[in-house]
């Protein structure tokens, strides 16, 4: 504007003036201030130099696929512009740029060089849960190889180049979690870029640099190029190499690669948008196997000893020593690893404390011993040199063995555990070896070892491959079986209860054992005494962890529990221990066919806060019908037994609903409290899932949990928060109970009375008198203190003046003066004393007087 028609600044117009102090802009714009003039910067919905216009093009748009419509003014005309959502583009957002490779596909694309000087760059976005795979690859044409390759390695995304020596770059954040991620890769002016466009990703772990070489290798020479999408380049469609996943927003040298624009014979199984489906989350994968998620399908990882695609086959278990019959297995290795290393594991199961467990042969001798000694695992290798477990595993229970010899050292692993390790001669497993197991053909070969082997050894594995006797129908690496004699399929254990227990004892056969349970007599013997009988004792180390074998239970919905279809032993027992303060809950339910009653009761309660342990247990198992027996405790009282005779509980092998700590949904007597692990004839209702535990191997028989699980541990409600005692009362909980400590002067369940304070008889010496919330001492005379515990002092504070002399008394004092106001001053000192000896004597009986000196009068001489 000329000078004339605008305000004055400076003489020659000079100086620039602020626009924006006049606020040009309407309707909520911001202005800034600009050499000469202003601009103004509007809200969406207005327009024009001074945000006055009213914008209203987005007034039915046409956006699709949840664009944004944004208003524009141009020209005095109004129009709107659509803001596509990544995956989409076109002037109405209506094209998608989103394809995938739901399984083994490419996108081979050609297109002519227009600038041989500008840099090669990639923009894209990808999903996927595969940690290695090609995204991107650019050749230089004429089938002369990859030059540009972007590709994901163990989940993380690295550029490289493929010409002699030249650097790599790799970016550290995982991009294989099945979400989006933005990737950006350029190659130009001597340097390599690579670059992770995520929202939020800041720092040296987004953007990696290199420099490289300059000449071809930075520089697009041949007329045109190849690009592949998906998979690597000219040499072969590598299964390892495969990309399976969602890409969109593909730019290639800035330019849009859009779907709907490729020529079909370019596109090897590429399918439009992006469809993904965790198949894990439909639990496919059983027995404790980890499912890995391959974005259109899945792979269970099993644990052993389970096998197949969805882990469902096990193993199926040799039994050796049936019926203590000798029995043994070989078998011969038909290949040679190239690796100096050995390594043997398996399931083993016994109770028998010696025995040949495994031996490793050749041409020459044997090179690998294992046996059991004194019940432990004992191994040797090569010469004298051998390790042994410090655990004995012939408890009837199944243990995980584990041995190596890598390295020139042997060692031993038992339940995960290092048994201990020793320096070897390097052994190797060559073709032609034999590997016996069990025993030996040869008789008297095993009895250096203990004799031959009795129990069970279930997915016996040497260096990864599996020695089966008894194949499954699922393809596995295994080695052939080449000889096998007395080997059983299953594991099952000797009847060990052929001979019942004496005096009534019932005998409860174990797997290859058996216990003795006895009804009290008379004489109160414990339960585990039997007559004549020397029952076997607990096996020891079997006190789980209280974390996870007790539970806590607080009134709310009861656990649930069925047989996993393989029980077959009788269920002839109950035990369990409980700790509560309820006084009626129901600990165990199950329904089935009406049968005679049974009833039974403690002779002492048990909700009383600690700890009880019952057993209920068949008086004559091994009869269809018997009286029952309580035993609370493990007490030397007299237990209760039944009148009436029952079944046992075979019923509740499978099919059938065994609740805990309650009666079901709504039905009431819920219980509020703990209990241990409860125990239906010798096998747990566990409230852990085996994926919880490092266990080794679970039993055949068991009953599976059907509802969540509970909370582990023990712990009582927080009775004592908020705390319930009043006036300073200290909250003892006493679980699920509370009892208040109260301060003095307080008394009640919440210290919520108030006491006499005289009660404890505080004072010494005189009367108690009750005040408020404390007490009062009257002393008697010559006693003071707040309990009258002094002797009183009546000259402290007295208030003789002028120098006179307290005289101590009877609860009083009196004041003696050297000088007298009365004629007689000439007195001698004798008669001083004389008569001080007198008016002592006379205070002391007639209480006392003041005898004043010149100038002072009155009663005090005041």
């Amino acid at each position: 504007l000329p000078c004339d028609l605008r305000p004055p600044a400076g003489a020659s117009c000079q100086e620039d003036v602020n626009e924006c102090d006049a606020s040009p802009c309407q309707n909520g714009g911001s202005c800034q201030n600009t050499l000469g003039g202003y601009v103004c910067v509007c809200p969406r919905d207005y327009g024009g130099q001074d945000c006055s216009e009213t914008l209203d093009g987005c007034a039915g748009h046409e956006c699709q696929n949840r664009a944004s419509c944004r208003p524009f003014l141009s020209a005095g005309t109004r129009g709107y512009d659509c803001l596509c959502p990544p995956g989409f583009t076109g002037s109405r957002c209506q094209t998608s740029t989103t394809f995938s490779f739901e399984r083994r596909g490419h996108l081979l694309l050609q297109s002519p060089v227009l600038d041989t000087e500008a840099p090669c760059n990639v923009t894209l976005s990808f999903r996927t849960v595969l940690p290695d795979a090609v995204l991107f690859q650019r050749g230089g044409g004429g089938g002369g190889g990859a030059l540009l390759s972007l590709e994901l390695r163990q989940g993380r995304l690295r550029l490289g180049l493929n010409r002699g020596s030249q650097p790599s770059l790799e970016l550290s954040p995982n991009v294989t979690d099945g979400l989006w991620h933005g990737a950006q890769a350029v190659l130009g002016d001597g340097f390599l870029v690579l670059t992770l466009l995520d929202g939020g990703c800041e720092g040296g772990a987004c953007e990696a640099v290199a420099q490289v070489e300059s000449g071809p290798v930075g520089r697009r020479t041949p007329p045109w190029q190849d690009r592949s999408l998906g998979a690597r380049l000219r040499t072969g469609w590598r299964r390892g190499s495969l990309f399976i996943g969602c890409l969109r927003d593909v730019f290639v040298d800035s330019q849009l690669m859009v779907p709907e624009d490729w020529l079909s014979s370019s596109a090897v199984n590429v399918t439009l948008g992006c469809v993904h489906r965790d198949r894990c989350q439909d639990n496919a994968c059983q027995n404790g196997g980890e499912c890995v998620n391959l974005w259109q399908t899945y792979q269970c990882r099993c644990q052993r000893p389970y096998e197949g695609l969805n882990c469902s086959d096990e193993y199926i278990t040799a039994r050796f020593g049936n019926e203590d019959l000798e029995s043994h297995a070989v078998f011969r290795v038909d290949n040679s690893d190239d690796e100096d290393a050995v390594e043997v594991s398996m399931f083993l199961r016994t109770r028998k404390t010696g025995g040949l467990l495994l031996v490793l042969s050749n041409s020459s001798g044997q090179y690998l011993r294992a046996w059991l000694e004194q019940g432990r695992v004992k191994v040797q290798a090569g010469g004298l040199e051998s390790v042994q477990a410090s655990a004995s595993l012939s408890d009837g229970d199944v243990h995980f063995v584990r041995v190596t010899v890598t390295q020139g050292r042997l060692t031993l692993f038992q339940s995960g555990q290092s048994q201990g390790s020793v320096m070897v001669q390097q052994v190797r497993v060559q073709a032609g070896d034999a590997v016996h197991v069990g025993g030996s053909a040869e008789a008297g070969r095993a009895s250096s070892f203990g004799g031959h082997f009795k129990g069970c050894v279930q997915d016996l594995q040497l260096n990864g491959r599996r020695l089966q006797f008894f194949p499954l129908d699922v393809p596995v690496r295994s080695y052939a079986l080449e000889h096998m004699s007395h080997v059983t399929a299953g594991c099952p254990g000797d009847e060990s209860c052929k001979n019942p227990c004496q005096n009534g004892g019932a005998c409860y056969s174990e797997w290859d054992g058996f216990s003795c349970s006895c009804p009290p007599n008379t004489s109160g013997l414990r339960v585990r005494r039997c007559g004549g009988v020397n029952c076997p004792l607990p096996r020891p180390g079997r006190l789980p962890d209280p974390r996870i074998s007790n539970a806590t239970f607080e009134e709310g919905a009861a656990l649930s529990y069925r047989g996993n279809g393989r029980i077959v032993r009788s269920l002839t027992s109950i035990s369990f221990a409980i700790r509560t303060r309820k006084r009626n809950a129901a600990v165990l339910h199950a329904g089935a066919a009406p049968s005679s009653p049974v009833s039974l009761s403690s002779r002492r309660p048990v909700s009383d806060g600690l700890w009880h342990h019952a057993d209920f247990f068949m008086v004559t198992p091994w009869t269809e019908a018997s009286r029952w027996t309580l035993v609370l405790d493990q007490r030397e009282d007299p237990a209760s037994t039944s009148e009436a005779e029952g079944g046992g509980l075979d019923f509740l092998r499978d099919g059938v609903d065994v609740l805990l700590g309650g009666l079901g949904p709504d039905a009431g007597w819920n219980l509020a409290g703990c209990l241990s692990t409860v125990e239906v004839g010798g096998i747990a209702l566990p409230y852990h899932d085996p994926s919880d535990l490092e266990l080794p191997r679970l039993q055949e028989e068991q009953f599976l949990r059907t509802s969540p699980g509970p909370v582990l541990g023990c712990r009582g409600s927080g009775v004592c928060e908020p705390d319930p005692c009043l006036n300073g009362g200290r909250c003892r909980d006493l679980f699920n109970l509370y009892s208040c400590s109260c301060g003095a002067g307080w008394a009640g369940p919440r210290c919520e009375v108030n006491e006499d304070t005289c009660a404890s008889r505080p004072c010494v010496r005189g009367r108690c008198s009750v005040r408020g919330l404390a007490y009062e001492c009257a002393c008697p005379p010559g006693y003071a203190g707040t309990n009258c515990e002094k002797q009183a002092d009546v000259c402290e504070g007295h208030a003789c003046a002028n120098g006179a002399t307290c005289l101590h008394g009877i609860n009083k004092y009196a004041c003696l003066f050297l000088q007298h106001a009365n004629p007689y001053q000439l007195i001698s000192k004798n008669y001083y004393y004389i008569i001080i000896i007198i008016i002592i004597t006379i205070i002391f009986i007639i209480k006392y007087a003041c005898l004043c000196t010149e100038n002072f009068t009155g009663p005090w001489c005041m």
